[in-house]
């Protein structure tokens, strides 16, 4: 993720096809819109053809929120920002995330875009029924609105400053992810686990770039 210079216009040239090229971008909109059938319909086949009880229904969603979030730590900190001096590994790990470092100001490229992401999302759902069975109809809805809530997170804290001033250690978490030490603030949307596992900024002690800041922020 190491750039000589951080990009303010344009996206990355991810493929030479300009077909491949258009399936790597998405509005956020288009997946929620995707997404929220899915989740609805998963949760009222759990209660009214599984036959689970509702408190059953939202503990394991819920659950499977907060599991997202370390699920989302975890692929941040040990995929997209995998070291490798294979430049084929190189290359894979830039389409997945380096080039959001390099560009981060491109829209289009903070939600997986549908094409892939319904097939991971198939891929992911058969790896967690085999684990879990019937539960995966309250689980996988969980999983997803928690993907769901850290890309529209992170759209956020490159679109527009903290609503509230509970969040703003949140979005200085990831500004400073950005610009200042890759190898720590992996959480976008919560930072529990950075501080869980010692990755968390010492933000008292962070002097707030204000510049460096508004280069990483999506133009009004």
């Amino acid at each position: 993720m190491k750039f000589d210079k951080i990009k303010n216009k344009g996206q990355a040239r991810l493929f030479e096809s300009s077909y491949l090229e258009m399936l790597t971008k998405t509005h956020p909109l288009v997946i929620w819109g995707m997404y929220i059938p899915i989740i609805g319909y998963s949760l009222y086949y759990s209660n009214t053809s599984l036959g689970f009880n509702i408190t059953t229904v939202l503990t394991v969603f819920f659950g499977a929120m907060l599991f997202w979030t370390f699920f989302e730590y975890i692929m941040h900190r040990y995929l997209f920002h995998f070291g490798s001096e294979s430049p084929k590994i190189r290359r894979v790990i830039y389409v997945m995330h380096g080039n959001h470092h390099e560009y981060p100001r491109d829209k289009q490229r903070l939600f997986m875009p549908p094409v892939p992401s319904l097939i991971l999302a198939s891929a992911i759902f058969g790896v967690q029924y085999i684990f879990l069975r019937q539960y995966t109809y309250m689980f996988f809805p969980g999983f997803m609105l928690g993907y769901l809530i850290y890309g529209s997170m992170h759209y956020a804290i490159h679109a527009w400053n903290p609503p509230f001033k509970f969040m703003k250690p949140l979005w200085r978490n990831h500004h400073l992810h950005h610009y200042k030490a890759e190898e720590k603030g992996f959480g976008v949307s919560s930072s529990l686990w950075d501080w869980v596992f010692g990755t968390s900024f010492e933000l008292e002690k962070e002097k707030e770039d204000k510049a460096k800041v508004r280069e990483l922020m999506f133009d009004k």
